[in-house]
């Protein structure tokens, strides 16, 4: 058989295109085997091979840019190239192809769209084909099951313009579609147009917005099947939107639940989801957290694995029932103590899962560890499951997660934990109840999953951005991160003093050098249990604050990587440099300002006079953030704590941070002009500074991160098909919307963080289609937990953007919360994805009467307690008809339901 593979592409000097596929004559998908196409002009390129046909009668082929001994570019591969193929070993195709880049609606080729939410789960089969043929091919994504492509045209297999004769196209590869015709029995030129064909009605209801297409005659020879491929189709109907619900798993609640969510519970609020038209679930990081075993370790975004699941989010139930009556009986009692509770005992929970996971695992650890679907799942997982389960063994038996303080294994050596891991090795009996409890977990997150794709829902996950510096990867993997250092978020709206995260920063010259295998391996795993997921702070793979180790706050930080400036650069702004703007100005005419009846007590302990009148400088023994948090480690007294936090500031009150690798290079320091070393600059250096800080922070780096950006997130974003989302929120570069906008992934749209500066709330119709748009994040007061917040804010934002007139209601009443909810489902976002506690907003028998107890987190405090829960079951939830009828109704309204 003879395959002619035909392109057109521009190349430039020294490039050739390359034709690489999944059969051994095309190299088998790996680029150094690939086939050179030859050209005459450097546009139009051509291969001939033969080929035998494979067992499963079909080829996946892709182009690609071949320079210097390398793939210089690749197209957009998330769908490759199907041929179909005969028996006839004689035949001969010719394929004419485009170029592919990445589509305007690449979302709708995700598996967000092609597994759930727009899924052919009953597909079309092969066209028939005929020994002299015509193929054509095309591309419709945003078409469901009811529907399909057909073709109509001057021909009689097209109908002859009939459109209700059209010539039904296969859906076989979907998104793409296809359709064979006998050439034999065509009369040449051939003019056509794709139409959508309702199936279920069999009419056709529409037209493509192109003009007629035209084919002149390609004077096909026998036994020869020409492929047109690549065209791509659009019809005029309205734009997809979906609405959704984000709850974090650890916050649902059922009459099964043990005192927390857990992937049972996922399905239920799948089943929520489908009764009020939503489409998709949100949630928080899954991974586990397990350090100390206390309420500390709540944080859903400091996982010690990024692989692992949380050993609490199991449905102990579909673990198996304990044979021993007594015991059992004891579990169903905590179980209901425990699901009681209005919020999470974090400690009491998970003590109790694992004494059930003990029990359990002694009655039916070893048949499930000798099944088939156990090994199979093992081989594929080993490379994370086994140093994780060792690490978590070795945390508890050596007291600390810190693997540094471990007397034995603090480096990580493969060979030994392989060895840990084998079923005769003394520690195996501790170690493999890991591989036991995270295979239960695969097995329950991957039937939530499988069950919200059956019911078209799509699961969204969540990647943090940062890992523990006592994590699995961090033991395993330290080449790349960078762990003298401490990631963070310069201050916004969540935290005046940014955010200190403490995670390691990454390595990023050397994740380039394997092609971001970390990544890969992380988002490919992932998209085993998600269609959709939200990239945690995607300003990160631009540029991530870097905290240095010696500091709480992150007013100390700098970007990384960043250009810092020299003395000569900040001096041609008109600013003399002065060695006294690196250190903290402290001086005698504020100090009682900020630490009141305490000053004498903090002149006597903490600062020490210079030679300068009425100018001090910390002592040595706190002249860090870090010695002075020791100093007051466990006194909570408001004193100590006024005078912590005090001296926290002193210590940030300096103009520049000198860079981390250059020591003469200086970054200015974030937010300093609310801070008394820039009010004691007279007015000509305030100005001089405040255009130095200007440039640097809003114009120095754009071009340098979004090289940076565009060095990771293409091949990391189209690894796997899912649907991607950035979380771009806080002092956002105008480079961020140009990558996001290149690469399709959908921005985070909140009205009470407007990314347009000259506004004070966003406007809802200017949102981009390309967004996910929501009132509040975890991070956030929910809508009524805001409306109370600032009573002048709500008040303009009564009078403008919901345009009544009068005084503002004090509380956020069900009738406001539903005019607000309605103004974001009407929005221009492609998504509207509510938190659980808005949705319940709006009905005043189903919200939860105390509005403080909505809250989620609070960024500002690291230590915060994660442990919300909803206040209603999910059973009670599918029972709460006036509230679901509404949801239901708002969400047709306003077009969030779509019908084709």
């Amino acid at each position: 058989m003879i395959v002619s593979f035909n392109i057109e592409y521009r190349t430039s000097w020294g490039e050739e295109v390359r034709v690489t596929g999944s059969i051994p004559e095309l190299g088998e998908d790996n680029p150094e085997y690939s086939i050179p196409l030859r050209t005459v002009d450097g546009i139009h390129w051509t291969a001939e091979t033969e080929i035998q046909v494979p067992n499963e009668k079909f080829v996946n082929y892709s182009y690609l840019i071949w320079q210097d001994g390398k793939v210089v570019r690749n197209e957009w591969n998330s769908f490759p190239r199907r041929l179909y193929l005969t028996d006839d070993s004689k035949k001969r195709y010719c394929i004419n192809d485009c170029w592919k880049n990445l589509p305007e609606q690449q979302y709708f080729y995700s598996s967000a769209f092609t597994e759930s939410l727009l899924a052919h789960h009953s597909r079309a089969g092969v066209p028939q084909s005929y020994k002299k043929s015509l193929v054509i091919k095309a591309y419709a994504p945003r078409i469901n099951e009811d529907y399909c492509v057909a073709i109509c045209g001057n021909q009689k297999v097209l109908g002859d313009w009939n459109p209700d004769k059209a010539l039904l196209m296969s859906d076989i590869n979907f998104p793409e579609w296809q359709a064979e015709m006998d050439a034999s029995k065509l009369k040449f030129p051939l003019e056509y147009k794709f139409i959508l064909y309702n199936k279920k009605e069999k009419r056709a209801e529409t037209w493509e917005n192109n003009p007629n297409r035209y084919m002149a005659n390609p004077e096909l020879k026998a036994n020869e099947t020409l492929v047109i491929s690549d065209r791509y189709v659009y019809f005029n109907i309205p734009a997809w939107k979906g609405a959704g619900v984000a709850v974090p798993v650890f916050s649902l609640k059922s009459d099964k639940s043990f005192g927390v969510g857990d992937f049972g519970d996922l399905k239920r609020m799948v089943d929520w989801a489908v009764s009020t038209n939503q489409k998709i679930v949100q949630i928080l990081p899954i991974n586990d957290t397990t350090m100390t075993h206390t309420w500390t370790d709540s944080y859903p975004y400091n996982s010690i694995s990024i692989y692992a699941f949380h050993p609490m989010y199991a449905d102990l139930k579909k673990m198996g029932t304990l044979k021993d009556k007594e015991a059992a009986a004891a579990f169903n009692q905590k179980q209901k103590e425990l699901n009681a509770l209005s919020t999470i005992d974090y400690e009491a929970v998970n003590q109790t899962k694992w004494e059930y996971f003990r029990l359990i695992f002694c009655q039916e650890g070893e048949k499930v560890l000798a099944s088939k679907a156990f090994k199979k799942f093992f081989e594929a997982n080993k490379e994370w499951l086994q140093p994780y389960a060792v690490f978590s063994y070795l945390r508890d038996a050596f007291k600390t997660p810190n693997f540094r303080e471990w007397p034995r294994h603090n480096v990580y050596n493969a060979e030994e934990i392989e060895k840990m891991c084998q079923p005769g090795a003394v520690d195996y009996p501790f170690i493999s109840i890991y591989f036991y409890i995270q295979f239960n977990l695969h097995l329950q997150l991957l039937e939530a999953t499988t069950y919200a794709r059956e019911n078209g829902v799509v699961l969204k996950g969540d990647i943090p951005i940062g890992i523990s510096r006592n994590s699995v990867e961090a033991w395993t993997e330290p080449y790349y991160f960078n762990l003298n250092g401490q990631a963070g978020a310069p201050p916004d709206d969540f935290s005046v003093n940014g955010q200190n995260w403490g995670f390691p920063t990454y390595n990023w010259d050397v994740m380039e050098q394997d092609g971001y295998n970390w990544w890969m391996k992380r988002f490919r795993k992932m998209a085993e249990y998600f269609d959709a997921y939200r990239i945690d702070h995607i300003l990160g793979f631009f540029r991530i604050w870097e905290i240095p180790m010696h500091a709480v706050h992150g007013l100390l930080g700098q970007f990384v990587p960043a250009l810092p400036m020299s003395r000569e650069e900040i001096e041609s702004y008109g600013l003399p440099f002065r060695e006294e703007f690196l250190k903290p100005y402290i001086h005698e005419y504020f100090l009682g300002q900020v630490f009141g009846p305490h000053t004498d007590y903090v002149k006597q302990t903490f600062i020490e006079p210079t030679d300068t009148w009425e100018v001090y400088r910390m002592r040595d023994e706190f002249d860090t953030q870090r010695k002075v948090e020791a100093f007051f480690a466990g006194k909570t007294d408001e004193d100590s704590i006024w005078i912590r936090d005090g001296l926290y500031a002193l210590i940030s009150d300096v103009l520049f941070v000198p860079d981390r690798q250059e020591a003469d290079k200086y970054h200015p320091r974030i937010s300093v002009q609310h801070d008394f070393i820039y009010r004691s600059l007279n007015d000509w250096e305030k100005a001089a500074f405040n255009r130095l800080y200007d440039q640097y922070y809003y114009h120095r780096h754009n071009q340098f991160w979004q090289q940076q950006a565009m060095n990771k997130l293409p091949q990391l974003t189209q690894s796997t098909r899912m649907l991607v989302c950035g979380e771009d929120l806080g002092m956002i570069p105008d480079c961020v919307p140009w990558v996001m906008n290149d690469l399709r992934i959908l921005s985070l749209e909140i009205q009470r963080m407007p990314k347009n500066p000259t506004y004070e709330f966003g406007h809802l119709n200017e949102y981009p289609y390309r967004s996910v748009c929501t009132i509040s994040t975890h991070d956030m007061s929910t809508l009524r937990g805001w409306w109370e917040e600032d009573y002048q804010q709500t008040q303009r934002y009564y009078n403008t953007m919901l345009g009544h007139y009068g005084a503002a209601p004090a509380v956020a009443t069900p009738e406001l919360c539903e005019e607000v909810v309605r103004n974001h489902l009407y929005s221009n976002s492609i998504l509207c994805i509510l938190s659980l506690q808005d949705w319940l907003a709006i009905d005043g028998k189903w919200r939860n009467p105390n509005v403080q107890e909505e809250r989620i987190n609070i960024p500002a405090n690291p230590r915060h307690y994660w442990r919300y829960r909803m206040h209603l079951t999910l059973e009670q939830l599918m029972k709460a008809e006036s509230l679901n009828e509404k949801i239901k109704e708002l969400i047709k309204q306003t077009g969030r339901k779509p019908e084709k």
